[in-house]
């Protein structure tokens, strides 16, 4: 397995059921908020991660991952860079099958890390557009 690799985002853009949102924005005109949203709309559940929410897209926010009840499918950070890994190491811990490091979320070790325990990783793109490609 390798960073990016098309076929890794085909499998988990189509076995995915539940995608934890590490830094998702109750805030409407934040990008956290309208990707969700988006994957939301297209029936994936979304489960907001943010210490600072209490909610988002009508649902209960954690303030970390751990903290979530229930089986995470992929874990997508909307996080600076260099917050990323600690969610990286969290995802591992949790046995998530994959980490999604949104556009500009860029941390190469911690996407090795993911990679030797065997998670799909996708870093410095998009979800709703790599989603949106796949539509067609």
């Amino acid at each position: 397995m390798q960073i990016n690799d098309p076929e890794v985002i085909d499998r988990m853009l189509s076995e995915a059921k539940t995608i934890a949102v590490v830094g998702l924005s109750s805030d409407a005109a934040r990008a956290s908020n309208s990707v969700s949203r988006y994957m939301q709309s297209q029936g994936y559940r979304i489960i907001p991660v943010n210490p600072n929410e209490t909610s988002a897209l009508g649902e209960k926010a954690y303030a970390q991952l751990e903290a979530v009840p229930e089986k995470i499918d992929l874990v997508n950070i909307f996080r600076r860079s260099e917050e990323a890994g600690h969610h990286v190491d969290e995802a591992i811990r949790l046995g998530a099958r994959g980490v999604w490091l949104q556009e500009g979320v860029i941390d190469e070790d911690a996407a090795q890390r993911a990679l030797d325990a065997g998670l799909g990783v996708v870093m410095d793109r998009c979800i709703l557009k790599e989603h949106l490609k796949r539509r067609r």
